[in-house]
């Protein structure tokens, strides 16, 4: 006697790869609950205050995991070690802890204006709203990221575009940047 197949197990992921919209679909409907609970359960186990919203996006840098470099991530899973609902279970709790490392990092970061003395602020009239940086202390690209940051009022994804490189690379090439300039301008140590 054979058993039903659970949802779950029905999925063919050759399907999914090939491209077909109905098997993406259906992979996204039977898919998403598991992956909602892994991710608020990650999220929830480090920042008790989390919420349902944030484990969404969580879910949805999944999916797009899953999709981006023509189902790279997805090609790679092996049934012969596991099952999908495990395998993609693996894939949230990983997602969920890259997102909390993001969001550490963007509440550690700090502002341009809080790094320079007032006296060297870039919105001081002095300075005539411009960036005035330090030479040689910064790459060419810090600086005109910081210059496309400050200056022209750009964000992260503009910047990017506009250079032609990830949003992330944009994001750590200003964190860069500004622990140059806070190490620049920080008070001298008394001995």
């Amino acid at each position: 006697m054979s058993r039903a197949c659970s949802p779950t197990e029905a999925i063919d992921v050759a399907s999914v790869v090939s491209g077909r919209k109905a098997a993406w679909d259906r992979f996204v409907e039977n898919f998403s609950g598991l992956l909602l609970g892994a991710a608020l359960r990650t999220l929830r186990t480090r920042c008790p205050h989390m919420a349902v919203e944030d484990a969404r996006d969580v879910v949805q840098d999944v999916f797009v995991r899953l999709l981006k470099d023509d189902f790279r991530l997805l090609r790679s899973f092996d049934p012969a070690r596991a099952s999908l609902p495990t395998w993609l279970t693996v894939v949230a709790r990983s997602t969920a802890v890259d997102a909390l490392r993001r969001q550490e990092r963007h509440r550690d970061a700090v502002e341009l204006d809080d790094t320079i003395p007032a006296s060297a602020s870039p919105r001081d009239a002095a300075f005539g709203g411009r960036l005035d940086l330090p030479p040689g202390l910064l790459s060419e690209r810090q600086r005109q990221i910081l210059r496309m940051l400050f200056d022209d009022d750009l964000d992260v994804a503009e910047i990017a575009g506009i250079l032609k490189v990830q949003a992330q690379t944009v994001r750590s090439l200003k964190h860069q940047a500004l622990s140059r300039l806070r190490e620049h301008y920080a008070p001298p140590r008394s001995a």
